[in-house]
């Protein structure tokens, strides 16, 4: 991040509606570059950006406050000023900081957050000071006591009638693009992949809180530097990333000209709760959709509105000789209400949950689906053995009730066994009708629509990752060769594969695809990738799938936990509840941290009972009572572990796991 030290400038004085616009091309664009200057009471961020000038606004250090800032600039002493790309949103926790005097004997409401009297509002503003220092009311001999609510301070007024309740901001961070990386364009438009962030800390009054509130914040903090590292996050100034070419063909010239959250899809907008205090105060040209994942172990099946927790759609498109083609296929949990939660062993147990709504989710899944996309292929590659067999006849049983769903079940270990990837044609054999029948969109690049996409193929494994990757590549090249020969680039007889570079770019371009996802679930590279971009497994991909297991089985039982923590907060999945204690609600059991004394007492244990059995080689029993009791602690140790499991592995603190 860029930094210009002791630059002088001039800033606006108050608030206002977001700032002018001059520059602005008829297409809504964000600002491209931006400057950060720092000042002792608040950060301001200014467009610097000749598309759109005149674009700022301030955040208070203090509290929080978001102020818009237009028109009437006022000089100010020099600050630090670095160069930012971009603004990913901000988290606050809880509302505002508010006082609300009325009569005592009068009723409050409690309303988006604020405190409205019903029958006599006195006055309303923002607390600006901290709340213990003396006179911040502006009577010394008001009495300030804790009330029951979170956040809360109760004033008693004594004689004169008055009482005041204030409701706390646990702080405010902002979340800043710091460094970026062009990795390609979309419709004629950069697109940039997030390298770097930086979080702004708003929260001076924090200085303030009790030991419980720093122990919750140094968690919340743990938190952001996990959200500050996300990997796979990417963007784009001028175009909407969300949605596929066919739903953007489609937009009327109104919406077009729009700002671009407003054009947004909201399924696949990673800062979507981020965002909402950027629109409030009309920060459009700040305000940029960001798309990314989420984690693998803790989020399975589907929610009892029918969201599944995992959800990707995935859009093919070809640029050729003026037309624009686009396949498009989704990927998703498999739509019931099941768990797997990590307990140190390597699978861990599948658990379906009986649960009267179970049917309703899966219809209001496909539902959703077919009014999105059309007609609906759902394609299941679990194994039909074992637990996942169980949960295969689970999905098959629901899905059966629903005719505008065809059901296909493939069990892709079985037939694709010894790397007979070939098999895959057995797959496309049963369902090459109606995909074909579905076909593909295909526009001209001057907007005119030549043909769409009436229907999608949905596909499924356990985690929708490694046999949904080597799928799905495998039926998008079915579509490419479709789409080349359609528009004469090959011959009835020619496909893709006799073609080595652009079967080479393909096989690349849907490996690195599959690796993104995979980074973004699980923090290692997909598993069979060689088998993508080479068409074959090799000795060098079997020791990288070994070694990307075993990194996914330390983070899944270590990290991910905690990592869900981040995303809920991100989303919006969790907030500070305002009947609670005060403190973050812990749902279920706490991470023991038991694990590394664990670790080394059967570390310690393996090596004792080692070393007091080559002592007792030709000596006493002494050495070998030794022996056996290091090794009856060693197995005990590990037998309460494996026992323990769950207590042992990183949990979701924050929200439950429906």
């Amino acid at each position: 991040m860029a930094e210009v030290e002791g630059e002088e400038r001039t800033w606006p004085s108050s608030h206002g509606g977001g700032g002018g616009g001059g520059g602005r091309s008829s297409r809504a664009i964000c600002c491209r570059e931006l400057r950060l200057h720092e000042f002792p009471e608040r950060y301001v961020i200014l467009s610097a950006d000749p598309d759109t000038p005149d674009h700022a606004f301030s955040i208070g250090r203090l509290d929080g406050q978001v102020e818009p800032l237009v028109e009437n600039f006022s000089s100010v002493a020099s600050s630090k000023v670095s160069t930012i790309f971009g603004v990913v949103g901000i988290i606050r926790l809880l509302a505002a900081l508010l006082i609300s005097l009325v009569p005592r004997d009068y009723n409050l409401m409690l309303a988006e957050g604020y405190l409205l009297p019903l029958l006599h509002f006195l006055r309303v503003f923002y607390l600006r000071t901290p709340v213990r220092e003396e006179g911040w009311v502006g009577r010394q001999d008001r009495q300030l006591q804790r009330c029951e609510g979170e956040g809360c301070i109760l004033v008693d007024g004594g004689n004169t009638g008055i009482s005041c309740s204030v409701t706390f901001s646990r702080g405010t961070y902002v979340l800043l693009i710091t460094s970026r990386k062009e990795v390609g364009s979309y419709l004629g438009f950069p697109v940039f992949n997030v390298t770097s962030m930086r979080v702004l800390l708003c929260n001076k009054a924090l200085k303030h809180s009790t030991s419980q509130e720093r122990k919750d914040e140094a968690y919340f903090m743990s938190l952001l530097r996990i959200i500050e590292s996300t990997p796979g996050l990417y963007y784009s100034y001028e175009a909407d990333l969300t949605l596929n070419l066919q739903r953007a063909s489609k937009l009327t010239q109104e919406r077009i000209h729009k700002s671009l959250w407003k054009q947004a899809d909201p399924r696949f907008l990673w800062n979507r709760n981020l965002m909402e205090e950027l629109i409030e105060n009309k920060l459009d040209v700040f305000t940029i959709p960001v798309i990314q994942g989420r984690t693998r172990m803790w989020r399975r099946g589907a929610n009892l509105e029918g969201a599944a927790a995992n959800f990707i759609e995935t859009e093919q498109i070809l640029e050729f000789e003026g037309f624009r083609a686009s396949f498009l296929q989704i990927r998703g949990s498999i739509p019931l209400l099941w768990e797997q939660i990590v307990d140190l062993s390597y699978k861990p147990q599948l658990n379906i949950i009986n649960h009267d709504e179970t049917p309703k989710v899966v219809e209001r899944h496909f539902h959703d689906l077919v009014q999105r996309y059309g007609e609906t292929i759902a394609v299941d590659l679990t194994d039909k053995e074992g637990e996942e067999g169980q949960l295969s006849e689970a999905f098959s049983a629901a899905i059966q009730n629903l005719p505008y769903v065809r059901y296909v079940p493939f069990d892709f270990h079985h037939a694709c066994a010894k790397g007979n990837f070939d098999n895959l044609q057995l797959l496309y054999n049963q369902i090459k009708d109606q995909v074909e029948s579905q076909g593909y969109f295909l526009m001209k690049i001057d907007g005119q629509i030549l043909l769409e996409q009436k229907g999608v193929i949905r596909s499924n494994c356990i985690d929708c990752l490694d046999r949904t990757n080597v799928t799905q590549s495998y039926l998008a090249q079915k579509s490419l060769n479709l789409q080349l020969q359609q528009l004469g680039a090959f011959s009835a007889s020619e496909c893709i594969s006799t073609h080595t570079d652009i079967y080479e770019m393909f096989r690349i371009l849907w490996a690195e695809h599959g690796d993104e996802i995979s980074l973004g679930y699980t923090g290692t590279h997909a598993l069979k990738g060689d088998l993508v971009r080479y068409g074959r497994q090799t000795l060098g991909g079997m020791i990288k799938d070994g070694i990307s297991a075993l990194t996914r089985y330390y983070l899944n039982n270590f990290h991910d936990g905690i990592r869900q923590d981040a995303l809920d907060l991100i989303s919006g999945h969790y907030t500070l509840s305002r009947s609670g204690s005060g403190r973050f609600q812990v749902n279920g059991i706490d991470s023991l941290p038991y694990l590394p004394v664990a670790s080394a007492l059967i570390m310690g244990g393996l090596t004792m009972t080692s070393f007091t059995l080559h002592q007792a080689v030709g000596r006493s029993t002494n050495p070998l009572a030794s022996s056996v009791f290091w090794a009856s602690l060693t197995a005990g140790v590990m037998a309460l572990v494996k026992a323990n499991g769950k207590q042992f592995c990183s949990r979701p603190r924050l929200c439950g796991l429906m």
